[in-house]
């Protein structure tokens, strides 16, 4: 009895105890730091990444690549999600949240070899966070969100990382912060935009200097008669979430006929109804009428006789931006609708993009919904165009959230890592050596920029911490020119929120990794016999 075995797991199920366990899940970390590393920064290389469909997406954003990679590890997982939550929260910073991550779990690692405990670190870990934080907030310097220069230069470092071009980047950026002010609404003290309230709309063909900004919103639909005007201007516009149609009875019902003339007017009465609902649109003064359900044929003709342009089966989303554009309401029922649930644009179009043809409805007075036309010669450029706008608009969001900025380069980092060395020599103990792990990681930022633009990195970071102690707080690595500048007179200007986030998010996945002592995994399922899944014998 004594040599009898115990199971208490399933078998086929693998245990991993103690150093091991925290030495696979930090390699995990740590290579999946190493595949997104290269795309830090103006001088990052880009990623082809291949799905099992066989499409391609060629990208610098460090989120999208750990998105598209399927990715097993399950410690490798939460740094997947550290960029995914930093993507979702700030829109930017990805790259920066994920390395800075693996590279505390890189110094954790020399310190568990060392002797420390994972509790000690992760105490010192949390310390220097919390200081971080304190001197993120006392360096960061406010900004005026009328200041559309300065937000331009915090839209246009975050788009530094594509690979649009310097012109693109210009363009785009200058239509990113335009777009952001027409939508900017005060909510009590503090003011408030949603990235919701762009439309980014995706079309192949001209240039990437040639992506628009449209006052309104583009409806990705065509008018749906022949006889109906193309271009209405000074338009009225229904939304209507119902359907111009005789809808069918939910029970089975039958009309027994015994003549033509029976059958003539049970489908005169048909049309009588729909021309009876044509008018009631008519009534109310519309002259554009944007469907969310069907438009029934009968009825488009009607709406063509009276020189109703039509668009149906139009997007929930797209008829809420509408509402907003317009400031015409939704109505659910025809008996409603009246001339104050009109909204108003200069111009209602359709216009033929490539091989589709489209509905604009611009001009409005003051639209609260804009969309930007983004152009390309190239299907994977179009969607790296997208990535880097939907980028510079999010800081700039949230900027506009909190409005403090910080000075790219390395410059925060390398003064993070200054202050928080002086500060760990005030702690003592052994948690001092994780707060000085901690300031020695925040550093592999300007380390890697540099890297990424070819340089020597040893020299750039010691240029970096002598300039930190005699130029200024702001001296960062200029990676156009390979030298050490003043940043913010650079115009490299980063959120606050940004860095606060990335960091944060960082420290939290870092600890969670190195708490883990014991990784149990489950048995896989037996593979099903052959034959299985068919549909058996008839």
């Amino acid at each position: 009895m004594a040599n009898q075995p115990i199971l208490i797991l399933k078998e086929g199920s693998a245990r991993n105890r103690g150093k091991d366990a925290q030495r696979s899940n930090i390699s995990a970390a740590r290579i999946v730091t190493e595949v997104v590393k290269t795309t830090l920064g103006p001088r990052g290389m880009d990623k082809m990444l291949v799905d099992s469909l066989g499409d391609v997406t060629v990208t610098s954003d460090g989120a999208t690549v750990l998105d598209e990679l399927d990715v097993q590890h399950p410690a490798a997982k939460m740094l997947v999600e550290v960029a995914k939550t930093q993507d979702d929260e700030v829109g930017d910073g990805t790259t920066t949240a994920v390395v800075i991550a693996g590279e505390l779990l890189r110094r954790a690692e020399m310190l568990l070899d060392q002797g420390l405990h994972p509790t000690v670190i992760n105490a010192g870990f949390r310390k220097a966070e919390e200081k971080a934080m304190e001197v993120l907030a006392e360096i960061g310097k406010p900004v005026e969100l009328k200041d559309t220069e300065t937000l331009r230069k915090v839209a246009l470092t975050s788009m530094g990382g594509k690979t649009l071009g310097a012109a693109a980047s210009e363009h785009s950026t200058k239509i990113g912060v335009e777009a952001m002010n027409q939508f900017l609404e005060k909510r009590g003290e503090s003011f408030f935009a949603d990235i919701e309230n762009i439309q980014l709309v995706k079309k192949e063909g001209k240039s990437l200097l040639d992506t628009e900004l449209v006052r309104g919103v583009i409806v990705d639909k065509e008018v749906v008669h022949p006889g109906m005007p193309r271009r209405v201007e000074k338009a009225r516009i229904a939304l209507l979430d119902m359907p111009l149609e005789i809808e069918k009875t939910e029970f089975s019902a039958e009309i027994k006929i015994s003549n033509p003339q029976q059958m003539q007017a049970f489908l005169d009465e048909e049309t009588k109804l729909m021309k009876d609902m044509v008018d009631k649109v008519k009534e109310s003064g519309a002259t554009v009428v944007m469907c969310q359900k069907g438009i029934d044929e009968v009825a488009q003709s009607f709406l063509a006789k009276a020189g109703i342009l039509a668009a149906r089966r139009i997007k929930k989303s797209d008829v809420e931006k509408l509402s907003r554009a317009t400031g015409a309401r939704i109505v659910t029922n025809l008996e409603d609708l009246g001339k104050a649930d009109l909204g108003i644009a200069g111009l209602v179009e359709e216009r033929k993009l490539g091989d589709d043809k489209m509905i604009f409805i611009q001009d409005s007075k003051d639209p609260k919904s804009v969309s930007i036309l983004i152009r390309a010669g190239l299907e994977r450029l179009v969607d790296e165009a997208e990535r880097a706008l939907k980028d510079a608009l999010s800081v700039v969001i949230d900027v506009v959230k909190k409005p403090r900025i910080v000075a790219g380069g390395g410059a925060v980092e390398t003064e993070l890592a200054k202050r928080i060395r002086d500060y760990a020599t005030k702690i003592g103990g052994r948690e001092q050596l994780a707060v000085e792990a901690f300031a020695d990681s925040l550093e592999v930022i300007p380390r890697t920029l540099a890297d990424n633009a070819g340089l020597e990195q040893i020299d750039i970071l010691v240029g970096l911490r002598a300039a930190h102690e005699s130029k200024g707080l702001w001296s960062g690595i200029n990676v156009h020119i390979g030298e050490i500048s003043d940043m913010w007179k650079e115009g490299v200007l980063e959120p606050l929120k940004v860095k606060e986030h990335a960091i944060g998010s960082a420290v939290e996945v870092a600890s969670m990794i190195l708490r883990i002592d014991d990784v149990i995994a489950a048995a896989k399922p037996p593979p099903p016999p052959p034959g299985a899944g068919g549909h058996g014998p008839d």
